[in-house]
C-alpha cells in the first residue's frame, strides 16, 4: 500500500487523480532531506543588463511564438522532450486565427525617465524596468487565508507603480458562497490551453482583470471550484492540492507567452517571482521544459519563501504526474529518515516540490533577515537547511511592508477615532470605544493587552494559556482575536467566563474587529515559535501599539528593544523582545511593558511615536526586490 507519511504517523493513502480527497499531508511538515547540490555552468565575466549578455546577439526574434495554419491554434513549440510531451502547449482560439503581437521595442526599454503613478502623480522610476510575473495561490483582495495573500496583492501594484509591467497568475476559486463576488469584475480571455499532467490533458482557462497597474490572471478549472479555502475545507487539506496547484505552475509558464494583455504579450524575457510551494514547479518547468528547448532562456525566476513548514511533499510514484521529464526526479526527490519509515523494505522516498523550487530558482527570498538565516539552522530548515545552506549565496531576506493606506489611524474606517503621531488624542477614545464595545470596564488607565492570531501552536498560544491565571493577578484587561485549534477555542470562551472584567475572547477572525483591537490596545503580544516575518507587530506599530515579541524571524527584526537611556536620555527602541521562549520571559517582557505605561509616561509617549514613525512600507521592500532583481539577470539562468 502507499502511505503518505507525517511526523510520528503513517496515513494510507489510495490516489485516484484528479480528485477531491482529503488528506492532511499536502501541507504537513517534512524533517529530512539529503544534501544535494545542484551543478550552474561557471560566469563568464560579462556585464548582464536585462538577461542579455553584452556582446551576445537578442535572439528573442528567433523564439517568437509560430502560428500553426492548419490546425488554427498558436503552437509555442513542436519539438518533445524525452517524456513525450510537447514543448508549449496548444492556444484554443474561439473562432479564425490568433495573432499574438511581440511587445513594442519602447516597452521593453531599460531607460525610464518619469511616469505617472497610479494615481495621476509623478513618481521616482527605476531606470531599468522588468516584465515581472508573480505566481501566487492567493492574491488579496481576490483570495487570502494570511500573509502570502497580503504580499501577492500589495507588492505587484506598488512595482507596477514604479515603471514595471507585472502580471500576477492566481487561480479562480469559486466556492458558492458571498467570496465568489470579489472575481465578479473579471472577464474571460476567451484563451485556452491543453496542459499536459497527471496522464493527460487537462484544458484551462483564463480571466483577466487590469487594475491597478496590474495585469491580474485567474487560472479556471473545475478543481478550483468546490466549498472551503484556496487549500481545503473543515475537514483538513483537500488531497488532490499537488493537481491543483501543478495545473497553476503549468498555466503561468504559458500565460506571458500566450495571452496578449493590452494588444500583445508579455513575451519571455520575463522575471518569475514564485511564491511558495504551490507555485514551485515554475522554476523547475524552466530548467526542465522550457530552456533546453529554447524558450525562456533570458527569463529568470525569484521563489520567496514565506513558510518552510510546507513543502509540498507526495508520495514519489506521483512525480510522473508532474509533466517532467524522468531525469529531473533528483531534483524534486526525497528521504524519509528511518523513524519515518514503515518498514525494512520501505525506502522513504517521496518527492517534495519545493525542494525543486530551491534546487533550481536563481534567487531565494524569504520575507525577513532573521528567516533568511533561521531556514539554514537545523531548527528552522525542516530537512532542508543543509540545501538552503549551500546556496547562501543566493539567499536574502526582505521584510514584508504593509499597505500603509489600509492600515492608517488617521483615515482607518473601522475606528472610532482617528489620530497620529503628531496628535495622539485619538488613540485614548478608541481603547474607551473597544472597552465598551467588548462589555469590559470602561478604564482609560488600565494596560489592555491584545492578541490577534490564529490559535495554534506555532504562535504560541500555550504559553497564553499556561501564563493567563498568573497574569489576571495583575491590574490588567487582556482581549484575544482569532480562530483555529477547536481546544484553544473552548479555552477562550472558559477564560472569558472565569474573568468576566478583565478577558474578553473573540472566537474568530474579523478584519473590523482587528483593526479596533489594533487601534485600541496599549500592548499587543506576539509569542511565536516562529514567525517568517509577521504583519501584526507593524500594524501595531503603526497604530502606536506597542509590541511584545518573541525575538525571532521578522519580529526580531522588526522591533527593536526599548532603551530609555539612549539618545542622551530620550530612549530608543519601539518594543520588547524576549528569548527564549518560556512563560517566565514573557511575562517578565510584559511586565516591564505595563510597568512603564503606568510610571513612566513620557517614555511610553515617545515609544508610541517612534513606533508610528517607522517606515514599513511596501515601497520601501519594492526597492530592495529590484535590487534582486538586478542581481538575478547580473548572473547566468540555472541550468543542469
Amino acid at each position: 500500500m502507499e502511505c503518505l507519511r507525517i511526523p510520528g504517523s503513517v496515513v494510507p493513502c489510495n490516489y485516484s487523480f484528479p480528485n477531491s480527497a482529503k488528506s492532511n499531508f499536502s501541507n504537513s511538515r517534512v524533517y529530512f532531506a539529503p544534501s544535494w547540490r545542484r551543478r550552474r555552468r561557471g560566469r563568464n565575466g560579462c556585464l548582464r543588463l536585462r538577461g542579455s549578455v553584452l556582446g551576445e546577439s537578442d535572439d528573442r526574434a528567433n523564439r517568437s511564438s509560430q502560428i500553426d495554419q492548419k490546425k488554427g491554434s498558436l503552437v509555442l513549440g513542436t519539438e518533445k522532450d524525452d517524456s513525450g510531451s510537447i514543448i508549449g502547449f496548444h492556444l484554443i482560439p474561439p473562432s479564425g486565427d490568433v495573432e499574438v503581437a511581440e511587445p513594442p521595442e519602447d516597452v521593453i526599454s531599460d531607460e525610464v525617465d518619469e511616469a505617472e503613478g497610479i494615481d495621476g502623480k509623478e513618481e521616482p522610476q527605476t531606470r531599468t524596468t522588468y516584465n515581472i510575473v508573480f505566481v501566487t495561490a492567493e492574491a488579496a483582495p481576490y483570495s487570502k487565508t494570511g500573509g502570502l495573500g497580503d504580499v501577492c496583492g500589495s507588492l505587484p501594484i506598488v512595482l507596477a507603480s514604479r515603471g514595471h509591467r507585472v502580471m500576477v497568475v492566481s487561480p479562480r476559486y469559486l466556492n458558492g458562497t458571498a467570496a465568489d463576488k470579489k472575481f465578479a469584475s473579471v472577464v474571460d480571455t476567451e484563451s485556452r490551453i491543453k496542459v499536459p499532467c497527471f496522464g493527460g490533458e487537462q484544458e484551462v482557462a483564463f480571466f483577466h482583470e487590469y487594475r491597478e497597474g496590474v495585469d491580474w490572471v485567474f487560472v479556471d478549472h473545475p478543481a478550483y471550484h468546490r466549498p472551503g479555502n484556496p487549500y481545503g475545507d473543515c475537514y483538513g487539506a483537500f488531497g488532490d492540492n499537488q493537481f491543483r496547484f501543478t495545473l497553476l505552475c503549468h498555466a503561468a509558464c504559458e500565460a506571458p507567452l500566450v495571452l496578449p494583455l493590452g494588444g500583445y504579450t508579455y513575451g519571455e524575457n520575463c522575471m518569475f517571482v514564485i511564491n511558495d510551494w504551490h507555485a514551485g514547479l515554475v522554476s523547475v518547468l524552466l530548467a526542465a521544459k522550457y530552456r533546453p528547448h529554447g524558450v525562456y532562456k533570458d527569463a529568470r525566476s525569484i521563489l520567496v519563501i514565506h513558510n518552510l513548514a510546507h513543502q509540498g511533499v507526495e508520495p514519489a510514484a506521483t512525480y510522473k504526474n508532474l509533466g517532467l521529464p524522468p531525469e529531473w526526479y533528483g531534483a524534486l526527490g526525497w528521504v524519509f529518515p528511518t523513524w519515518a519509515r514503515t518498514h525494512a523494505l520501505d525506502t522513504g522516498e517521496a518527492v517534495n516540490i519545493l525542494k525543486g523550487a530551491v534546487v533550481t530558482a536563481d534567487r531565494i527570498l524569504t520575507v525577513s533577515k532573521g528567516y533568511s538565516w533561521e531556514i539554514t539552522t537545523v531548527e528552522g530548515g525542516y530537512g532542508l537547511q543543509e540545501l538552503l545552506g549551500s546556496r547562501k549565496r543566493v539567499l536574502d531576506g526582505i521584510t514584508n511592508g504593509i499597505d500603509d493606506a489600509t492600515w492608517n489611524p488617521s483615515s482607518d474606517e473601522h475606528i472610532a477615532f482617528h489620530y497620529s503621531a503628531e496628535d495622539l488624542s485619538g488613540k485614548a477614545q478608541c481603547k474607551i470605544a473597544l472597552q465598551k464595545e467588548l462589555g469590559l470596564p470602561v478604564r482609560p488607565d488600565c494596560p489592555l493587552i491584545g492578541f490577534i492570531g490564529r490559535l495554534d501552536y506555532q504562535k504560541g498560544i500555550d504559553l497564553i494559556q499556561q501564563a493567563i491565571p498568573e497574569l489576571m493577578q495583575d491590574d490588567i484587561q487582556f482581549v484575544m482575536l482569532g480562530s483555529g485549534d477547536p481546544r484553544f477555542e473552548e479555552w477562550m470562551r472558559a477564560t472569558e467566563s472565569a474573568y468576566r472584567d478583565k478577558f474578553r475572547g473573540w472566537v474568530e477572525f474579523n478584519v473590523p474587529i482587528s483593526h479596533r483591537i489594533t487601534a485600541g490596545c496599549d500592548i499587543l503580544l506576539m509569542p511565536s515559535r516562529f514567525e517568517p516575518c509577521g504583519l501584526n507587530q507593524l500594524y501595531a506599530m503603526r497604530y502606536g501599539t506597542i509590541p511584545v515579541v518573541h525575538c525571532t524571524g521578522g519580529l526580531g527584526d522588526t522591533v527593536e528593544t526599548f532603551n530609555p537611556y539612549a539618545q542622551d536620555g530620550n530612549g530608543e527602541g519601539t518594543g520588547w523582545t524576549f528569548s527564549p521562549l518560556v512563560k517566565e520571559n514573557m511575562l517578565w517582557a510584559l511586565r516591564v511593558a505595563i510597568s512603564t505605561y503606568r510610571e513612566h509616561k513620557s517614555s511610553w509617549k515617545g515609544l508610541m511615536k517612534r513606533a508610528m514613525q517607522k517606515d514599513f512600507t511596501w515601497e520601501t521592500a519594492a526597492m530592495q526586490y529590484e535590487q534582486v532583481f538586478e542581481w538575478a539577470f547580473t548572473d547566468l539562468p540555472y541550468v543542469s
